[in-house]
C-alpha cells in the first residue's frame, strides 16, 4: 500500500510539472508583467483567452504568432508588444499551458 500512495504521489507530481514549468516560464519571459491567470492586468487574464478560444482547432497557432509578433483590437485598443526574447518552441509552450486555464 505504501508503495502505491508513493507511486501516486510521485506520478501526481510529475503531471503537474509541465504546469509549472509553463508558469515559470511565463514569469522568466516577463509575461507576467501584463497578464495573470486569474485576472485582467494590462492585458487579459489567461482564464479569459482559455474561455474565448475553447474549441477553436487554429487558436495555438495563431496565438503563438501573437506572442511572439504582439497585436491588437482583440481585447482593446492596448497593444501587445511584439516578444522577440521567445523563440517558437517556447511560445507555442506558453500558449498550449494558457489554453489549459480554467
Amino acid at each position: 500500500m505504501k508503495v502505491f500512495v508513493a507511486a501516486a504521489v510521485a506520478a501526481g507530481l510529475l503531471s503537474a510539472a509541465p504546469a509549472f514549468a509553463s508558469a515559470d516560464l511565463a514569469k522568466a519571459k516577463n509575461c507576467l508583467a501584463c497578464h495573470a491567470v486569474d485576472k485582467k492586468l494590462v492585458g487579459p487574464a489567461y482564464k479569459e483567452v482559455a474561455a474565448k478560444y475553447a474549441g477553436q482547432k487554429d487558436a495555438a497557432a495563431m496565438l503563438a504568432t501573437k506572442v511572439q509578433k504582439g497585436g491588437v483590437g482583440t481585447w482593446g485598443q492596448v497593444p501587445m508588444p511584439p516578444n522577440p526574447q521567445v523563440n517558437a518552441d517556447e511560445a507555442k509552450k506558453l500558449v498550449d499551458w494558457i489554453l489549459t486555464q480554467k
